[in-house]
């Protein structure tokens, strides 16, 4: 897979862009996910843009179908996917795919402004309304019960307190 060198540049822009960016995500070196929102945000959606052989002199391909995006209703995300076409056509012949990510961003209400935030919730009262009510002091919590090796393992990686040691999960950042 061979990337020309305006493509490679704008690979390795988004690189530094986004270094420690939870919401962005590299899934090849075509192919980017960005999260418009907190993952806790009922309005966040998930924007996925892949480059073709001739990209930019041709339009990414724009998605919405990831899983994350399932609660959205399929309305909204055309809207959304018609808005970032039209910035797709502004901006035809140069890099564009950080500019369709800031443009999601920026636009993050306007875009989400006709789905309903109550969908997730209504689902929840549905399932709670269905199941007949247990209360909860007749059931007895098990607690986890762990074979003499599985013991023998969990003491071998702790000290004495029952603590990992300083430093367990330290990444080696020198290779």
């Amino acid at each position: 897979l061979l990337l020309c060198l305006g493509t490679q540049m704008e690979l390795e822009a988004l690189r530094s862009i986004y270094e420690g960016d939870a919401c962005f995500r590299e899934l090849s070196p075509i192919s980017f996910q960005y999260r418009v929102g907190e993952s806790g945000d009922p309005k966040a959606f998930l924007v996925e843009v892949s480059w073709p052989e001739t990209y930019p002199q041709t339009a990414p391909v724009i998605s919405m179908d990831a899983f994350f995006n399932n609660t959205i209703s399929s309305a909204v995300k055309r809207s959304i996917l018609d808005k970032l076409m039209v910035e797709v056509e502004a901006n035809l012949g140069t890099a564009m795919t950080y500019t369709l990510f800031e443009y999601a961003k920026d636009n993050k209400e306007l875009l989400m402004e006709n789905q309903p935030v109550s969908t997730v919730t209504s689902v929840s009262d549905s399932i709670a309304i269905g199941t007949p009510a247990v209360p909860a002091s007749k059931k007895k919590d098990k607690k986890e019960q762990l074979s003499k090796t599985q013991k023998r393992k969990l003491a071998d990686k702790t000290d004495n307190k029952g603590e990992l040691p300083r430093g367990w999960n330290w990444v080696d950042v020198i290779k």
